[in-house]
């Protein structure tokens, strides 16, 4: 936050969270304002899956999955083709169940 910025708000009657301290360097006033914490939403598990998860943010669904490196090519490739399956009827299910 500048110094104008500051200073209408405080004109304007606002409260204005920092700390207002004189800097070492300089010798001068500062004022350093806090940092406002936005709050952020969390993402919803909508499927637990036998090697991940599904879930909904606010802006997307997000599909993780974690295979053993010790299988073959052949099984993790089953493995993923299972997961994406099960992450594409939970979508569908979910459609259904919003849609009623």
């Amino acid at each position: 936050m500048n110094a104008i910025e500051l200073l209408g708000q405080l004109v304007d009657g606002r409260r204005v969270r920092g700390v207002l301290f004189v800097d070492e360097n300089t010798g001068r006033l500062t004022f350093k304002a806090d940092r406002q914490s936005k709050t952020r939403h969390k993402d919803v598990l909508m499927k637990k899956l036998p090697w991940g998860w599904l879930k909904a943010s606010l802006k997307c669904y997000k599909h993780y999955s974690s295979v053993p490196n010790d299988l073959t090519i052949g099984e993790q490739l089953a493995i993923i083709d299972q997961e994406n399956e099960l992450v594409k009827q939970a979508l569908i299910e979910n459609y259904i169940l919003e849609s009623d």
